[in-house]
């Protein structure tokens, strides 16, 4: 049974995720849980922890992630050294289950859907949600791309641009798996995306190593 302080952090999180962040004030928290505010002090300081309590999950879960499908956890500038032995098959799990997470985890669903809402309103929310969904993904995928090229994995290309054709169809079918009735068919698609976007890209290496002998 998750105790009081987890509780609070999913239960401000699903708030924050239906009626936005600013809406959302320690009393309707504290009333959601039935408590008072001061029972809620005892373990959050303000809404403002809560919400930093919050990201430092969101992160923490993105890095057991990382570990269990042994991609780098960290940004190149960081630890170049695991984006030089991440395969294609560690990306292909990995990729799917970052889908998984943001669609079917409830706290991920609510992570996603509150950065969502309040991106337009709130500067943190802005640069949470470019970290999370938009251009950190795809500076992520870059520097994966650019790696295994260099170490063959990948047929030569502007990996930028290897990074965007792989990123946006994943960026696309989160908003299309929100309003479809078929759940099931945004990770099917996802996967023959992948598939195609790999096969495609390592036919291109096999092809110069066959034409350089």
């Amino acid at each position: 049974m998750p105790g009081t302080k987890e509780n609070i952090l999913h239960t401000a999180l699903r708030l924050f995720a239906r009626d936005g962040y600013e809406a959302v004030s320690v009393s309707a928290v504290s009333g959601e849980l039935g408590m008072t505010k001061g029972a809620l002090y005892k373990h959050y300081k303000n809404k403002r922890d809560i919400f930093d309590s919050i990201v430092e999950r969101i992160y923490q879960m993105d890095d057991e992630r990382a570990q269990q499908f042994e991609v780098p956890a960290e940004v190149f500038e960081k630890a170049p050294l695991p984006y030089h032995h991440t395969s294609v098959d560690n990306i292909d799990a990995f990729i799917k289950a970052q889908f998984r997470f943001w669609t079917e985890d409830e706290f991920g669903c609510n992570f996603r859907r509150m950065i969502t809402l309040e991106q337009y309103r709130n500067p943190d929310m802005a640069e949470l949600y470019q970290k999370c969904l938009a251009g950190g993904p795809v500076d992520y995928m870059e520097d994966l791309f650019r790696e295994m090229i260099e170490q063959g994995a990948l047929s030569k290309s502007n990996p930028k641009q290897l990074a965007l054709e792989f990123y946006a169809p994943f960026h696309l079918l989160l908003s299309i798996y929100d309003v479809s009735a078929d759940k099931e068919k945004g990770a099917k698609l996802l996967a023959a995306h992948i598939e195609r976007f790999m096969q495609k890209n390592t036919a291109k290496m096999n092809k110069e190593k066959e034409q350089s002998q």
